[in-house]
């Protein structure tokens, strides 16, 4: 019988990256177990590919930030797109001891990492490898979704190993509608968006970029978004944790950004030129997740759930804004927070975080468990 660490790396080799005889992919683990690793590199030579392992801790990166000029930042940068351009996958496994690890890192060395790490590295990962990220579970992480260890263990197994291929067939419909929109509107509490996704593209996630998955995501036309959204989950970025968001858009960009740390919102959205507009519109909808546990990769599937992104385009879904930031930021649309529709070219699509045309049912949560 297999351990659940064993179906965690079925997953992530055979569905998730699909990885071939000889390719070569970069095993990234923060703060996860050696054991896991140990049964990941397994299953990695089982299927004839190369593994190459760098494990990380963020205790350490944080020092790191804490002292690194931005030549330092740039070379590293150098040295970690290097290596990512000699790999033909990426599998990145994210644990954490302390979620809010990097809250003192002073803004400008946030900006750095950003700009020379995270841009030119996770930039070229997503446009050149096959690749898959995921979270791991910890005590902090079952603290932040309000579960004991043990529980939050199970609950989380129970996420990761989703029929992802009947959520796959399930999103089609979907999809096609999406391809065929030009015009969204958006509602909910303190929340009324309008913006156009024609001709964007619709891409679905069912496993094979996140682990857990479950959304569905385009992106609107560059100028197009008008109106406000006012957030009703909280979010982590870069360390730092931001409740009662709210943006106001005018022909695509945010004019107004307010929070709990409204200077620091707007330090970030400043990053640069693209940090103001929308690089992403997605719709979540893992039957499992149903509340915000301050993990941007479980809270954006949440069922009942859009996420409205700041920042950088996907290639695959582009309307060619360009920015070191990428933050997806969560809105809720259930009878528990509130409410909210979802309407295409003003047909409604779903209403309190139901799904309402009939070729969409499939994506309720009690047709996906």
């Amino acid at each position: 019988m297999e351990t659940k660490h064993e179906k965690l790396a079925n997953v992530l080799v055979a569905h998730s990256t699909q990885l071939q005889p000889g390719e070569r992919v970069l095993i990234e683990a923060f703060d996860v177990p050696e054991s896991l690793l140990e049964v990941l590199i397994d299953r990695v030579v089982a299927a004839g590919a190369i593994p190459f392992v760098d494990t990380k801790h963020n205790r350490v990166l944080r020092k790191l930030y804490m002292n690194a000029s931005e030549e330092m930042m740039q070379r590293w940068a150098s040295w970690e797109l290097d290596r990512m351009k000699q790999m033909d996958a990426y599998i990145g496994i994210r644990g954490s001891n302390n979620a809010l690890e990097f809250s003192d890192v002073p803004s400008d060395r946030m900006k750095h990492y950003q700009m020379h790490i995270w841009g030119n590295v996770h930039r070229h990962r997503v446009a050149k490898t096959k690749w898959v990220v995921l979270r791991y579970p910890s005590s902090s992480f079952a603290q932040s979704a309000g579960m004991s260890s043990a529980a939050f263990e199970e609950f989380y197994f129970d996420v990761c190993g989703l029929d992802y291929a009947k959520m796959y067939t399930a999103q089609l419909p979907l999809q096609k509608r999406m391809l065929e929109a030009d015009k969204v509107r958006l509602t909910g509490k303190g929340t009324d968006l309008e913006f156009s996704i024609k001709n964007i593209g619709a891409v679905i996630c069912s496993g094979e970029k996140n682990i857990p998955d479950g959304e569905l995501y385009s992106c609107p036309v560059r100028d197009s978004v008008n109106g406000v959204i006012h957030f009703n989950t909280p979010t982590l970025y870069l360390g730092t944790r931001f409740e009662d968001i709210r943006l106001e858009f005018k022909n695509g960009k945010v004019v107004n950004a307010t929070a709990n740390n409204t200077q620091k919102l707007n330090e970030i959205l400043d990053t640069d030129e693209g940090a103001r507009f929308i690089g992403e519109f997605a719709i979540g909808f893992n039957p499992y997740i149903t509340k915000p546990m301050l993990d941007i990769l479980f809270d954006e599937k949440i069922a009942g759930s859009f996420h409205f992104t700041p920042g950088q385009a996907y290639e695959d879904a582009d309307n060619g804004n360009r920015s070191a930031v990428h933050w997806d930021m969560v809105f809720i649309q259930t009878p528990e927070y509130g409410g909210g529709e979802i309407y295409f070219d003003n047909e409604l699509i779903r209403k309190d975080g139901i799904f309402i045309p009939t070729d969409l049912h499939g994506l309720n949560p009690e047709n996906l468990k």
